[in-house]
């Protein structure tokens, strides 16, 4: 039997656009992981004690207690302002997290926050996203007591 190679002279969907520059993706990507952290690292942190950032869960309080990253403080988006900031450990980075990708409450509270003038990272994937790694959550009452719907 004999094999036909097939020649294509059309680039493919992946290429029909040119790739960036090598410069223009170490800019973007570098951008990306100025705001950006992932399940992963934030699980390896919690797991190694790390104490240079707050991990905020921004869901209302009762989905919070329904499960949660173990180490997270909840403080659901529509009550982040400045004197609910005022009470987490000064000088450490925010670093949010919600529902997941279908949920953008966490885009929501990282404006707020940048906008209150603190340094804040999203988690991206959220809670799902943790789920999806294999990270086993944490359930029970909330470590602030809020009161918010939604995600």
């Amino acid at each position: 039997m004999t094999s036909q190679v097939l020649t294509n002279t059309q680039p493919s969907l992946v290429c029909q656009y040119p790739a960036a520059t090598a410069d223009t993706a170490i800019d973007w990507f570098s951008q990306r992981l100025m705001l950006e952290t992932d399940c992963s690292d934030v699980h390896s942190a919690l797991q190694a004690g790390a104490t240079d950032f707050v991990l905020l869960d921004v869901r209302s309080s009762a989905v919070f207690a329904a499960g949660h990253v173990p180490g997270a403080v909840n403080l659901p988006h529509r009550q982040i302002s400045d004197s609910t900031l005022a009470t987490l450990p000064p000088h450490r980075l925010l670093v949010v997290y919600c529902a997941g990708p279908h949920c953008n409450g966490a885009d929501q509270a990282a404006l707020k926050i940048a906008r209150l003038g603190y340094s804040v990272k999203i988690m991206i994937g959220g809670l799902q996203g943790y789920i999806d790694e294999g990270f086993l959550l944490q359930t029970g009452a909330p470590a602030r007591q809020n009161a918010s719907n939604g995600c």
